[in-house]
């Protein structure tokens, strides 16, 4: 009796772990395999070739890029860190003249791509730019006779980064400054601290996991950048990987680099990820127009300045001086062949957004419909894509697909008489593939979001009717999903039209996006020709960002 019993457990376990991994489960995991194949190929790839081209990166490049990617990640991420938390507290804990306005006009910085704005800035405090030549008519001083802070440099990359990007530290620390308790930070003064030190003692810990979190984002897509860096000639893993792969012809050298970056990307994955621990929202967390600070009449004036000038610098300077070029006759003159680049940008968004979307839905229905860790691991794994460098993406896509595409070849060929070249390399398929594991994780935290708005007994009643899971999926999911199925295709096209190293790398010898011909036009000093299409990119990333600020008023 008792064999028959231990014998039977271990198959109601099989059977109950087989129920979970039904069909929908398998998709899930399907899908992770092909989310996380450029991580597995960088770290499978990375040791062959032994260690000659890691002594040559050592001994003449390695150092450099590791010097660089660490100063660019610490002085862009302090001043996204100082003016985001600054900006915040002061948002949400004091009330100032133009504070309503300004609390959502502190997040359109994030809609000016990091290498458009350095283009913009380049263009205005260059020797022969606006600013300095008004400033030697004003002064008559001649070249030599004075100084004037270098953009192009590891300090203006910095600037540009962090001026754009702080809004990632604003959003969740405005969030994490209005969710806490108004009873300690009162009680702290009420015995005797001021204003300031309550800030430091009391508000500032408290808000400091969603800071770090804020702060992580800004690290992330330091450490991604490509077009800030190249522009201004810094020498990090993005640039480094970028010139070995298609400059040098270094195939090792580019996959040791991505190898050395993905160190980077998972150290920040596991402090974005820490930081979520212990964001709660506080019972006694108080109404919006009420101010935990009163300001004297010079700090709303001083609130008003130091809130403004972040919008200033990183959104109306930028876009008003794209502007003023994109209505020049020079740029609408060369804005003729604008529509072949657009239907590039066009094409590759769309089918990006399809296939992201149907992926999210897959993996959210999965979710769904099974409690295994084996679900949860693939859902998790396949929205690590967001995090990794699309430098890293394309190099880690390049290494396996390349092999298999030899081998495909080979096999056209012996077979069916093939004479072309490679099948897939060079593709816009491998480019969709590559955009989509980018940006699947934008697609599916849209597509959950709903998800877990839908009541689970309409699914049940359905079930209870003799409905399987394909039609339940298609006719009650479906529908109630589609506001966030079409936010989830916009989202993801919008982020599409704007990557830009990844399609760099990637994309066929024919196709141009905007992203590409903004890079192409502004790296040969044509900035007016590129101001159009670089309006239309700025305009697109106006799209999320309004949604985010009607959406998520935190």
């Amino acid at each position: 009796m008792s064999l028959r019993h231990s014998t039977a457990r271990p198959a109601s376990a099989q059977m109950t772990f087989a129920r979970r991994l039904d069909g929908w489960s398998m998709g899930a995991l399907v899908l992770a395999a092909l989310a996380a194949l450029p991580i597995f190929a960088i770290l499978i790839s990375a040791p062959s070739g032994g260690f000659e081209a890691i002594t040559h990166l050592a001994r003449t490049v390695l150092g450099s890029y590791i010097a660089n990617t660490f100063a660019l990640m610490a002085m862009a991420g302090t001043l996204a860190l100082v003016v985001g938390t600054t900006c915040a507290w002061l948002v949400s804990a004091t009330r100032f003249p133009g504070r309503k306005v300004l609390a959502w006009a502190l997040v359109l910085p994030l809609a000016v791509p990091a290498y458009i704005a350095a283009y913009l800035y380049a263009d205005l405090l260059d020797f022969t730019g606006p600013v300095q030549s008004a400033l030697r008519s004003a002064t008559g001083l001649s070249a030599g006779e004075y100084w004037f802070p270098k953009i192009r440099s590891l300090a203006g990359g910095a600037f540009v980064l962090g001026i754009v990007l702080y809004p990632y530290v604003y959003l969740l620390g405005r969030a994490a400054f209005a969710a806490q308790s108004v009873s300690q930070f009162r009680a702290a003064r009420s015995l005797g601290a001021r204003a300031t030190r309550a800030f430091w003692r009391v508000a500032l810990p408290a808000a400091r996991p969603a800071i770090a979190g804020g702060l992580a984002l800004v690290l992330m897509e330091v450490l991604a950048d490509f077009g800030v860096a190249q522009y201004f000639a810094i020498p990090t893993f993005s640039t480094g990987i970028f010139r070995s792969w298609l400059a040098m012809g270094d195939k090792q050298a580019a996959l040791k680099l991505a190898a050395m970056m993905l160190l980077f990307v998972i150290a920040l994955i596991i402090l974005e990820a820490r930081t979520r621990q212990g964001r709660a929202v506080s019972k006694d967390a108080r109404a919006d127009d009420e101010a935990l600070v009163q300001l004297t009449p010079i700090g709303k004036v001083l609130a008003m300045t130091l809130c403004t000038v972040p919008v200033l610098l990183g959104f109306v300077i930028p876009a008003g001086h794209l502007i003023s070029m994109a209505v020049s006759d020079a740029a609408i003159g060369a804005a003729g062949d604008l529509w072949s680049y657009a239907s590039g940008s066009l094409w590759l968004g769309l089918g990006a957004g399809f296939v992201c979307v149907v992926a999210a839905l897959l993996l959210a229905f999965a979710k769904a419909r099974s409690e295994s860790s084996a679900v949860k691991a693939s859902i998790r794994v396949s929205t690590l894509g967001y995090a990794l460098p699309g430098a890293l993406l394309a190099v880690g896509l390049l290494a396996p697909l390349g092999a298999a595409d030899i081998a495909l070849s080979r096999f056209a060929r012996d077979v069916f008489g093939y004479s072309g070249g490679l099948v897939l390399t060079g593709t816009g398929a491998v480019l969709v593939y590559a955009l989509s594991v980018r940006f699947l994780t934008v697609a599916y935290n849209s597509v959950d979001g709903g998800m877990s708005k839908i009541p689970p007994s309409l699914a049940a009643a359905a079930r209870s009717l003799g409905a399987g899971p394909t039609r339940v999926l298609t006719r009650i999911y479906a529908p109630l999903l589609s506001p966030s199925l079409a936010a989830a295709a916009a989202l993801v096209f919008i982020d599409t039209v704007r990557e830009l190293p990844a399609t760099l790398i990637l994309r066929p010898f024919n196709l141009e996006t905007l992203a590409t011909r903004t890079y192409r036009l502004a790296s040969d000093e044509r900035l007016v020709e590129a101001s159009i299409p670089a309006l239309i990119l700025l305009a697109a990333g106006l799209i999320p960002v309004l949604l985010l600020t009607r959406t998520g008023k935190s």
